[in-house]
């Protein structure tokens, strides 16, 4: 069988250097192509800079062209906001509010009302200035969705009918014309694709299981695109165009899955959810219920519930929540190594030149070397805050949030 990666092409355009446009980077995998990355940091040294951000929000930064954009919510939800910042200097260059709400509900207590990233469609002409933002795309779960020009101007608004209980989480991808979204409450389930330009629905495939809150995967199998999407108790594979299910594997009792899945060697590698999370590497050529013929492997120990996979070659890398780093065979699941470094881990891992940027949720980013000799410790670096949104890198930085505000850490000349 031929499996290739789908790259972030299919995603959100022409991908240039310097960008980071949706949750977990150019290919939504947690891949950087960025160089000259800082290894060592603090609140002052290696600081581009810090701009301190009203509200909460857990969305990763995504970054375009010159632009940033992120999520927030004030008065408790009750005011949801898109917030631009130029690459720069930090500067706040707009503040949109989107949503309204009397009573948003009630949330977990480590997540935020605006925990989807935003997702950045590119301008997809040649050219030094074919990477500009033609449009955006927010989610804030059954809060709202809703597109934006680069100025900030409302394109469309949308309200998507699902209870997700515990506040939005997962993110939307766009497919061509298509965004594409799962929305799993815990009164329905189901995945749905709007019209990228006017929010109507193309179309909506229900599905049976319980609340989740994963951000879908683009990938090809034998030439064909389909988007895998992690439920409560099932993950499915669906083909784009259509929304007409391909495959679903089952894994029992699993619910609140929120780790993002990855593909490679013909595998998707899923997390189970809770209480008590497993990693099943699946192959996603199958038709109906693949549950007994098409699991590859699976582990229990060291499974995370939050931070979502990272396939490095032949290696696969997990965190667990509890600080249990490992590094594993993605072909056969055999443990390489695995290192308990303690603390509470929910964003996901970022791997650029060699190294793996790992952040938990007190401001600490442990960065490891990506090896399967040995787990190798590089450095050790804290900031104030709470962390729990994932890191982004562009143009030689990364982009780092806490719930104070925003840090662009660079090597400092």
């Amino acid at each position: 069988m031929r499996f290739v990666f789908v790259l972030g092409v299919l995603v959100s355009g022409i991908l240039h250097a310097g960008d980071s446009p949706q949750f977990r980077g150019p290919d939504g995998e947690g891949h950087s192509e960025e160089r000259d990355l800082p290894i060592q940091w603090s609140a002052t040294e290696n600081v581009a800079w810090f701009k301190k951000l009203d509200g909460l929000g857990w969305s990763t930064p995504s970054i375009a062209a010159t632009q940033i954009w992120m999520t927030t919510s004030l008065n408790e939800g009750k005011s949801l906001r898109a917030l631009c910042l130029d690459k720069k200097s930090g500067e706040l260059l707009r503040d949109v509010e989107i949503f309204q709400h009397d009573d948003p509900g009630s949330i977990h207590k480590k997540n935020s009302y605006a925990s989807p990233s935003v997702l950045i469609e590119q301008d997809m002409a040649p050219g030094p200035e074919g990477n500009k933002p033609i449009r955006l795309y927010v989610h804030f779960g059954n809060l709202g969705t809703a597109c934006l020009n680069p100025d900030g101007e409302i394109v469309w608004k949308k309200r998507l009918n699902y209870n997700h209980r515990h506040g939005p989480g997962g993110s939307p991808i766009l497919v061509d014309d298509l965004l594409i979204i799962s929305c799993d409450g815990i009164d329905v389930q189901y995945v749905t694709a709007l019209n990228k330009l006017t929010g109507e629905e193309v179309w909506k495939t229900e599905r049976k299981g319980a609340m989740a809150y994963s951000t879908p995967l683009l990938i090809e199998v034998n030439g064909e695109r389909q988007v895998v999407s992690t439920g409560g108790e099932w993950v499915m594979g669906y083909a784009p165009k259509s929304g007409k299910e391909l495959w679903r594997f089952q894994y029992p009792a699993g619910y609140s899955n929120v780790p993002r899945p990855v593909f490679g060697h013909g595998l998707v590698f899923v997390c189970s959810g809770y209480n008590k999370p497993f990693l099943y590497a699946v192959r996603p050529d199958g038709s109906g219920d693949v549950t007994q013929s098409h699991m590859a492997w699976k582990i229990e120990r060291g499974a995370p519930l939050n931070p979502s996979p990272l396939l490095v070659g032949e290696e696969l890398y997990i965190v667990s929540d509890n600080g249990i780093i490992s590094c594993l065979n993605a072909k056969t699941g055999d443990v390489h190594w695995q290192e308990r470094v303690g603390g509470n881990f929910s964003a996901s891992p970022l791997y650029a030149e060699g190294r793996i940027y790992l952040l938990d949720e007190n401001g600490k980013t442990f960065v490891i070397a990506a090896s399967k000799e040995k787990y190798e410790d590089l450095a050790v670096n804290e900031l104030p805050g709470r962390t729990l949104a994932s890191i982004a890198s562009a143009d030689k930085s990364l982009f780092l949030r806490t719930s104070e505000g925003l840090y662009r850490l660079q090597v400092s000349k």
